[in-house]
């Protein structure tokens, strides 16, 4: 029962994992106009900002849950 449990945790965290990948990665190229070498316009760099605010939120939501199982 504890490997099968913590075998269903881990599967849950990869597929997290890539659906934050997948989303990122969207996000990225349907905002972030400029190219790399180029600084990021005021909009993209307060959406970027807002991004990285929730996703460090979200991170910490997660946690808790992962460590609540």
């Amino acid at each position: 029962p504890e490997l099968q449990q913590f075998l269903n945790q881990e599967k849950e965290r990869a597929m997290l994992n890539e659906v934050v990948a997948k989303l990122t990665s969207s996000y990225w190229d349907k905002c972030v106009t400029g190219t790399l070498e180029s600084k990021f316009s005021s909009s993209e760099f307060n959406y970027l900002t807002h991004c990285a605010q929730r996703y460090m939120e979200m991170s910490a939501i997660i946690m808790k849950r992962f460590q609540g199982m």
